[in-house]
């Protein structure tokens, strides 16, 4: 279902193909993506074809599938070819293209499905048709498995991978792409910022369009062979970074937590950095941040703090941050948002040898309690405890969730939060091969039913640290902040039990 286009200006069997484009299904059968800018090229055109496994030296006749001529272009209208401005976001189009003496062209040749997506890290296979004839002399489409970042500032993915000259325009990115049935999820088409390339044009850097809700409009425009009508004036993404620094310096982030800690009704951040130092980022209730607030000047003993999470375990209506250290002391620090962290906080248990394998530790609402005041420990030997009413000075009622197991001795990370809507807190984990589940409905009897967000992914292994907070307008702690390997850091606004919410850019990958 993926080919190449040709025109009166640069016909078949000559010495360069046009762009890539790719069958999508639709009711009609009858629509190609390809990019905006080769639309605008198309829609000036006579006698344009789209040929499907384009094989050089071939005539039409002679072709796999045969050639179908293009009868209707579908470009928005506010976009302009080839910018760097941020209408560079809807560098796609569709094209409607007239059946050949075998039929309509899905019928024929299959399709992919167009699917929207709201994040930018995504294991695809791209496909383009390098267009000149002296890096591509036999015209032949090339293919790359890869995983995509985000393009800094766009709503667009970016990708790294050799061989991707002019002509690879409009070609798919491809999620789940099975070569045998030739099936797979459209997320993205080669183009974007500069038409798809970076300032210095390599051939090695490719930018695609992440299709939101102008693309959707867009495609349903196609798919129902309606007219383009005016859009209102383009909104870029409005998920700019929102913490301060670049990705080099949340490379030192270490530990995160969540929490109201300053008693606003939704949460603030706490970060414990790789020199000792530990910050709070006051949230603003809207996704974004206020100035970074120094609780401890960088030091020499919270270097050494092993993992920690935030509940209201004094019942204040302030959360106050739980620290496991390598002894296995665990210290409790109440309302951290006014007393700051001076003071030598509330023991919870002296230095032991049981406490030093908490791997992880979370806390939550998974009982009763009004308050977030319930606490989950992964023990290295893959035990699962949940203590209930947990307060200062004492762990409250243990319950244990699962015995020692191999399983849970790969959870890398937990977290936990409303994902379900339940007034219950459910838990999220994310495992060593970067698969991500919520256990939804955990309580003191059992652990909650299994959800799958992602299968096993290479991309989420660099989900070095992650914490759940009701940052958006919600009222749930829902939002799920992710810290990459990179620096970058990630918030999913309004996470369910099944899917990762909105992807907002806090702290900008390297592009």
């Amino acid at each position: 279902m993926v080919g190449t286009f040709f025109f009166d200006g640069r016909p078949l069997g000559g010495k360069s193909t046009y762009c890539t484009g790719s069958v999508v299904h639709t009711a009609a059968r009858d629509i190609v993506l390809t990019a905006g800018h080769c639309g605008r090229g198309l829609e000036r055109a006579t006698h344009r074809i789209f040929v499907p496994q384009y094989r050089s030296g071939r005539s039409a006749t002679q072709q796999p599938y045969g050639v179908f001529p293009v009868s209707r272009m579908y470009i928005d209208p506010r976009y302009t070819a080839n910018t760097k401005k941020p209408t560079s976001d809807l560098d796609l189009a569709f094209a409607q293209v007239d059946r050949n003496n075998r039929g309509k062209v899905e019928a024929v040749t299959g399709a992919l499905t167009f699917t929207p997506v709201t994040n930018y890290t995504h294991r695809v296979t791209v496909i383009g048709y390098p267009g000149s004839d002296s890096v591509n002399p036999k015209h032949q489409a090339i293919r790359c498995p890869v995983t995509t970042s985000r393009l800094s500032g766009f709503r667009q993915m970016r990708m790294a991978c050799k061989g991707f000259y002019g002509g690879v325009s409009g070609g798919p990115w491809i999620e789940g792409y099975n070569r045998t049935t030739g099936t797979g999820k459209v997320i993205g088409n080669t183009g974007g910022y500069f038409g798809g390339g970076n300032d210095a044009n390599d051939d090695w850097v490719t930018y695609a369009p992440v299709y939101g809700k102008d693309a959707q409009d867009l495609f349903n425009d196609a798919a129902a062979h309606r007219t383009v009508k005016a859009r209102p004036p383009y909104q870029p993404s409005a998920d700019s970074p929102a913490l301060p620094g670049p990705a080099s310096t949340w490379q030192h982030a270490k530990l995160l937590a969540s929490g109201d800690f300053r008693n606003t009704g939704h949460s603030d951040m706490i970060v414990v950095w790789t020199d000792g130092e530990v910050t709070l980022y006051p949230g603003n209730g809207q996704g974004g941040y206020g100035s970074e607030q120094r609780l401890l000047a960088p030091n020499s003993t919270w270097t050494h703090a092993a993992t920690i999470t935030a509940g209201d375990f004094t019942g204040s209506h302030q959360f106050d941050l739980m620290v496991r250290w390598p002894d296995g002391k665990v210290t409790l620090y109440g309302d951290v948002g006014s007393k700051g962290l001076n003071g030598t906080g509330t023991q919870m248990i002296g230095p032991n040898g049981t406490w030093k394998n908490a791997t992880q530790i979370v806390a939550g609402r998974f009982g009763a309690a009004q308050y977030a005041s319930d606490l989950v420990v992964r023990w290295s030997d893959g035990e699962l405890t949940l203590y209930t009413n947990v307060s200062a000075g004492t762990f409250g009622q243990e319950h244990k969730l699962k015995d020692p197991n191999g399983t849970w001795k790969n959870a890398a990370l937990l977290t936990s939060g409303e994902f379900s809507g339940n007034q219950t807190w459910d838990l999220m984990v994310r495992w060593t091969d970067g698969e991500l589940d919520n256990y939804v409905g955990t309580t003191t009897s059992a652990l909650g039913a299994e959800h799958r967000l992602l299968d096993a992914n290479e991309p989420w292994t660099h989900d070095l640290a992650m914490t759940t907070g009701s940052y958006t307008g919600n009222g749930r702690t829902d939002d799920l902040v992710v810290r990459w390997s990179d620096g970058g850091t990630t918030l999913y606004a309004d996470t369910s039990a099944t899917r990762l919410g909105t992807e907002h850019t806090l702290v900008a990958s390297p592009s």
